[in-house]
């Protein structure tokens, strides 16, 4: 094979990989290496963009939004105007949204969060131990957490988060 072949392979190959893990759009069960639907959420302790720590126990009394994304995700940018529309239609004492940024930049992303409009925590997962307690296979992945921390759904792929269906499923656990 000729070198100037090699260039383009790669960048196709490269490509193909990155996009890989973005945007499975379908709902399925889920497993993960310490739970699953039904049991206990994994248990999570990380920083937002803001410097805030956030604990996942904490949250209890909350129906809580987990959603692993990134800004080089279509799928992901698309969502995100969707899920900060959910905020407003439920109180917040009673849910939470919680991005969890997933191997990205967090300049990036909370540049692209203020020009949407975004205004959940982004939390920040550096050594990608929420992603790897949650097993997830790429982004979007969102799990919701009822009021007493048991895993309850796991959407693997982006969804509209705008639909009947979508707003029905959350308003069930509130």
């Amino acid at each position: 094979m000729k070198k100037h072949y090699l260039v383009p392979i790669i960048i196709l190959l490269s490509l193909a990989t990155l996009l890989a893990g973005c945007d499975r759009s379908r709902k399925e069960p889920a497993t993960f290496s310490n739970t699953a639907i039904g049991k206990p959420a994994p248990d999570f302790v990380l920083k937002d963009t803001k410097g805030k720590t956030w604990h996942l126990a904490e949250l209890k009394g909350k129906v809580v939004f987990v959603h692993f994304w990134a800004t080089w995700c279509p799928p992901c940018r698309g969502e995100l105007p969707a899920i900060q529309a959910l905020s407003p239609s439920l109180p917040p004492e009673a849910f939470q949204i919680l991005a969890i940024l997933s191997n990205d930049q967090a300049e990036v992303a909370e540049k692209f969060a203020d020009g949407i409009g975004f205004a959940a925590p982004i939390l920040l997962d550096p050594e990608n131990q929420a992603s790897k307690a949650y097993g997830t296979t790429g982004v979007p992945e969102t799990y919701i957490v009822d009021k007493n921390g048991v895993l309850r759904e796991a959407i693997i792929g982006a969804m509209d988060w705008n639909s009947p269906a979508a707003r029905r499923m959350l308003a069930n656990y509130l």
